[in-house]
């Protein structure tokens, strides 16, 4: 590593195929970014889509070293497809590329946003990790299942019984994956965003752009198999359980989840996801994706060890920073571990509102109803710590 960085924002669509191949390339040799998400056929497919998309080119000494698809929301960078975008970071050379301070500051926005960020990033920003279940090369899904099960008998026995009990109750149960059906794939936004709602979460799909990233997804190909498709669970012909992923090389990454709640104590989502790696892992699949370890307790029955993933903005000095800091403080008179609960879920609401919503009165709405909803959950918590 050597000379001073800098930057050119270009745009998504003036990327040369030369260029996507040495992103890729970069992508594959670092198994850090082996997520779909890191693919230049990603980055290509949903920028000419999500409203502000771009992209910064790092070079050093004149070498491009790095690239970082990414939409600007008013002051904000944010990673390109937030706030479907489960990894992000900087496509280069690691020991070459920029960290996120470096990313944050030649880009010069007013507040740079990352959920998920994959590489070098300040110390004092949270760290989750993500979920993964790995599949050996050497005996394959039967290995892995004794193994988890081996480490969880109660749990997978529970979930046998839920196998059982759906071939008890139905003539038929059938399970594909790898399908590239639009429709289905309409019907899970349709029930995905009724249950958004349904949980007082901001429906991600109200605002269009975000189905339109799917479907244009679906019908993408590229290097060592990058796509997406869906998986379905039927039984007596009657779609019960579907889930979209996205894939590429030995990585299946599952991404949008859906069950029908009538169906529930057979557990049709977890017997689709089972099912998933089992006969993903016949098609070469060796990692299955799961995101960053949240949104599931029954996560972490699955997990074979992930990556560090960074949370956090990196915001310049100015009014706005210090408003950020002053509304912390503030925070501090409820208690420092709810202060931190609550700063942690009015940034993650405001995040997702402000990646979907595009326009002043979106978001404005959006923001209304996810005050009312932290309001009536605090409200139903007693206010306990």
């Amino acid at each position: 590593m050597s000379g001073p960085l800098s930057v050119e924002i270009r745009n998504l669509a003036d990327l040369s195929a030369e260029e996507g191949v040495q992103w890729n390339k970069w992508a594959r040799a670092d198994p850090d970014l082996s997520s779909p998400y890191f693919r230049w056929e990603f980055a290509r497919t949903a920028g000419p889509i999500c409203p502000g998309a771009a992209l910064a080119v790092f070079k050093r000494d004149g070498r491009v070293v790095g690239y970082y698809p990414h939409q600007r929301r008013g002051g904000t960078v944010q990673p390109l497809a937030a706030p479907m975008n489960d990894y992000h970071g900087v496509i280069g050379p690691r020991d070459d590329k920029p960290s996120m301070q470096e990313a944050a500051a030649l880009i010069g926005a007013p507040r740079f946003a990352a959920a998920a960020w994959i590489g070098e990033a300040p110390q004092a920003m949270p760290r989750n990790h993500s979920v993964v279940s790995i599949v050996p090369d050497e005996g394959g899904f039967d290995a892995w299942y004794a193994r988890r099960r081996k480490a969880f008998p109660k749990y997978f026995k529970d979930k046998e019984r839920s196998r059982r009990g759906l071939d008890g109750a139905f003539k038929t149960v059938e399970i594909e994956i790898g399908l590239h059906d639009h429709a289905l794939l309409e019907r899970l936004i349709i029930e995905k965003s009724e249950q958004y709602r349904r949980t007082g979460h901001h429906d991600i799909f109200a605002c269009g752009w975000t189905g339109q990233v799917l479907h244009a997804l679906m019908d993408s190909e590229g290097e060592d198999g990058f796509g997406a498709s869906m998986a379905v669970l039927r039984v007596d012909g009657r779609v019960v359980a579907m889930e979209y992923s996205m894939h590429a090389g030995r990585h299946f990454h599952l991404w949008f989840p859906v069950y029908n709640q009538e169906v529930a104590r057979w557990s049709p989502g977890i017997v689709l996801t089972q099912e998933t790696i089992r006969l993903g892992s016949e098609r070469g699949y060796r990692v299955f994706d799961y995101g960053v370890g949240v949104g599931g307790n029954y996560k972490k029955y699955y997990d074979d060890g992930g990556l560090a993933t960074v949370e956090g903005v990196v915001a310049r000095p100015g009014p706005g920073k210090a408003l950020c800091a002053t509304a912390s403080a503030a925070l501090g008179v409820l208690g420092s571990a709810r202060a931190e609960r609550l700063r942690t879920s009015t940034r993650r609401r405001w995040s997702v509102v402000e990646a979907c919503e595009t326009s002043l009165a979106g978001r404005a709405s959006g923001a209304l109803r996810a005050a009312a909803d932290m309001v009536r959950k605090q409200k139903a918590a007693g206010g306990a710590d």
